[in-house]
This record gives C-alpha cells, structure tokens and sequence, in this order.
C-alpha cells in the first residue's frame, strides 16, 4: 500500500491518543462524586438539565455523559484492537485489511468529529481535535489507496440484497431524524436531545454526510456499479462500528434512568445485527490479490 508509513504512523496516533481518551471518560472522578445526586442546570432555553456532574464529562448532560461512557467503553475494548488489527493485516498486503482499516479509521473520523463539535469543553479537547484529524487523513490514505487498485469481489455476493438494506436503514433514520427535528417545530419546542447544547450535532453528521453516503452505497450496489462495491465495506465497517457504540450507548442510557424512545432501542439493534450480516458476507467475498473475482462489475 503506498503511503503505508504515513497510513502506519497516523494509525498508532489514534491508537494512543484513543486509549487515552477512552481511559479518562471512562474512568475519571471518583466514584464518590458518581453516587452523588446529579446538578441542574437551566439552559438559554429555560429547559431544565440534569448534569452528570463529576469527571472529564461533568459539565456534559447526564444523558449525553452516558452515551459518551459507553462509547468510550465500546472503543476501548473493540475499536481499538480492529484498529491494530486490521492495520497489521493491511501492512501484510491484504485486500480485507485494508477495507477493515478504511472503516475503522471511519468510525474514529465520525466518533471524534461529534466529541469536538457536541461534548463540552474540557480539558482533552485537543486530544479530540488531534484524533479527529488523524483518523481523517489516515482514511483518506487507505481510501485512495482502495480506489487505485480496486476491490475485486466473487460474483456470487448478494449484492442487490445487501443494496436494500442499507437503502431502508438509512431511510428509516431519515424519517426518526427528520420526524424527531419536525415534530419539535410543530409544538414550538426544542428537539428532544438538545438539552443545552448549541445544536444537533449527531442529526446534522447523518443527515449531511454518513445516510447520503449509505443511500448512495446502496443504490450502487442495487445497480451493480463497481464504485458500490468499492464503498460497500468501508460503509459497512463503519455502519457496524458506530450501531454497535449506539446500542451500547442506548443500554447506558436505560441504566441511567434516561428516557430512550421504544422506536430507537428497536430499532439500532436491528440495524446493528443486519449490518454486522452484511459485512461479514462482503469480507467473505473480497478477493485477495492474485485470487480470480469474476465480473461483476455492470456499466
């Protein structure tokens, strides 16, 4: 893989900076401050806040402190090992490696753009910076380095299936975005999740970036163009990555005692189980140089 020493040294970046990271959510403040009662605070909006209140994430929301602790928790015990991993796995010239590298570097890329633009400030803040940009470049690196030498697949992967699904995921988190969004302009309130934070971070992440990606990935594969089968494993790696951190993060918020819609704790566990399915059948269908692929590309 050209650029395999910059792509190397990027990777152990995130890798260090992550567990750091990763280790101080998870594990500041003591635990006598974490059994205290949680603080109010009354926002710009005049909604009353429930601050988690103690360690790098007490200024944050008892709701999005949870999901964070959970995400934290998720990429310290599964994204950084796939990171090394499949880093390793890519140095040795394999085709699966480096899909596996492009998505995990994905999910860095989307899980540290949402800790620099939604957590409150606190004191890792250009650790976030730091792990956001490297992931970035690290994944455009594998990316173009997939894009030049192509991802031949056997000719017997359920493409067109694989296809649909990725098209009704992203239109079903379409429609519980836009419907969580529209039904807070109808009564004249903030959307549920806002709390006292700026924005909608997460909301505007998927709407503008990752469910395109998702509709675009899936009505390529649909149509059988070889860029779908090119995007199809980065978007899967990345897709199950981040719906296994939000089904974490949704068991963490029920045992916080945060309110969960019922629609949403359905759903992303359904959505993670089919898009860990699909992924596997992609990665068994990759074919590694020097391995015939058959056609399967149709213009």
């Amino acid at each position: 893989m050209r650029h395999s020493r910059s792509v190397s040294i990027l990777t152990f970046i995130v890798i260090a900076l992550s567990i750091v990271a990763s280790a101080v959510g998870l594990f500041s403040g003591s635990s006598a401050d974490k059994e205290k009662s949680h603080p109010f605070y009354t926002s710009i909006r005049g909604e009353q806040v429930e601050l988690y209140g103690s360690g790098i994430y007490k200024d944050d929301s008892l709701s999005a402190a949870s999901q964070a602790i959970a995400q934290d928790g998720v990429t310290l015990a599964a994204g950084v090992p796939l990171l090394l991993v499949s880093l390793l796995l890519s140095l040795r010239g394999t085709i699966r490696g480096r899909l596996l590298l492009a998505g995990a570097l994905g999910y860095f890329t989307y899980t540290y753009a949402s800790y620099c633009f939604l957590a409150m400030y606190n004191e890792l803040f250009l650790v976030y910076v730091m792990l956001f940009s490297a992931s970035l470049f690290a994944f455009i690196l594998v990316y173009r380095s997939l894009e030049r030498d192509g991802v031949p697949m056997n000719p017997k992967l359920p493409a067109v299936s694989i296809g649909f699904i990725l098209l009704l995921i992203a239109f079903l988190i379409i429609m519980l975005w836009l419907g969580r969004i529209t039904g807070a302009w109808r009564q004249g309130i903030p959307p549920e999740g806002l709390e006292h934070y700026t924005t909608l971070v997460i909301q505007a992440l998927d709407l503008a970036v990752l469910l395109p990606i998702m509709v675009l990935t899936g009505t390529m594969l649909i149509r059988r163009k070889s860029y779908g089968y090119l995007l199809a494993p980065v978007v899967l790696v990345k897709a199950a990555t981040l719906l296994t951190s939000i089904s974490s993060m949704i068991i963490g918020m029920l045992r916080a005692g945060v309110h969960v819609s019922i629609v949403e704790v359905i759903l992303f566990p359904m959505f993670n189980v089919a898009v860990i399915w699909c992924l596997i059948l992609v990665l068994r269908n990759a074919k590694e140089p020097g391995q015939p692929a058959g056609p399967l590309s149709i213009e």
